[in-house]
């Protein structure tokens, strides 16, 4: 079996402390990464987060999980980057998506994959101190980082894979947790690296997990987390009682309530569909669950901790460490 790092998905749904406290417990418990959502009408703003977990930690390295390009303008993200880098150099990572909840609350929907090309080739440029073409004119930025800010894609659907294979120094994968369908997601980013002249090994391959560790009650506290990443384009076709279950999703989607345990588009979840999709259950189950993933290829699981059984965030880094990172 290959030999995985771990990581932990901190959406910014409680107060500050409480995020800095998450970013520490993380880091004591061997997390290797924290990737911090970013949806800013719904969660705490995200690169305060970002800034106050790194002066708090010492190794995390950080990343958002994911911004996006329409809310944040590709100057204004390449210059708070370059300044995070400045600050904490090499505990940076820029997860990059076409846009979500973040979007979708504002009543906008996602970049068109080219649009989402240029604005990245558009922030690596202005972060190494190039010269940027826009629309007004040309820009530059004074503070460009130092060192080079890793970009990592969130990536779901065939074409957003394939790209994230071709520019990306890391992708975020979101397909569930069937290590088939893994492996078809990774064949897909495999394709655009050739078509960069580069390989699966140049990138850093991650696996966005949602989890809940508990004797009972894991499984309906991840279930608002499947539905989202049910919903989203995969690089495969759902089986029929699959799209059954998406049809009713599509229909009882709450971006409000995006993520939330009692959310309307949880409700519609059956439990049958969650172990295609997260990492929920007893201990023994989610170690279980891991270990079917460590042959994918993939390099870093990174989990989205939810609470179960009457317990929080912490209680499940905690849970998880003990039942996975330990042994």
């Amino acid at each position: 079996m290959s030999r995985l790092t771990f990581g932990a998905g901190l959406f910014p749904t409680d107060p500050l402390p409480t995020m800095v406290n998450l970013a520490k417990v993380s880091e004591s418990l061997g997390f290797s990464h924290a990737w911090v959502g970013d949806s800013h009408l719904i969660w705490r703003e995200a690169y305060v987060n970002l800034a106050a977990a790194a002066v708090s930690t010492s190794r995390l390295v950080l990343g958002t999980g994911v911004t996006n390009v329409l809310t944040r303008d590709p100057s204004v993200v390449a210059s708070a980057f370059s300044t995070l880098q400045e600050a904490f150099p090499r505990r940076l990572i820029l997860g990059l998506g076409l846009g979500d909840s973040a979007v979708e609350t504002m009543g906008k929907k996602p970049a068109r994959l080219a649009d989402f090309e240029l604005a990245v080739r558009r922030m690596r440029d202005l972060m190494s101190g190039g010269n940027v073409a826009i629309d007004t004119g040309t820009i530059h930025l004074k503070h460009g980082a130092r060192d080079r800010v890793p970009i990592y894609f969130a990536a779901s659907g065939p074409k957003m894979l394939e790209l994230a294979g071709r520019m990306a120094d890391g992708v975020i994968i979101l397909v569930g947790v069937d290590p088939p369908r893994v492996r078809q997601a990774l064949d897909t980013i495999a394709t655009g690296a050739r078509a960069a002249r580069r390989t699966l090994d140049d990138i850093d391959l991650v696996l966005w997990v949602p989890c809940a560790v508990a004797d009972a009650g894991a499984r309906d506290a991840v279930k608002a987390h499947v539905a989202r990443v049910v919903a989203h384009p995969l690089p495969y076709t759902l089986i029929p009682d699959e799209q059954k279950v998406l049809d009713d999703i599509r229909r009882a989607y709450n971006y409000y309530q995006h993520m939330e345990h009692r959310a309307s588009q949880a409700m519609v979840v059956p439990d049958w569909l969650v172990d295609r999709f997260a990492v929920a259950g007893t201990p023994t189950e989610v170690r279980a669950g891991v270990d079917r993933l460590r042959d994918t290829g993939i390099n870093q699981v990174a989990i989205i901790p939810y609470g179960a059984g009457g317990g929080d965030r912490e209680a499940t880094l905690r849970r998880f460490a003990a039942a996975v990172m330990a042994a």
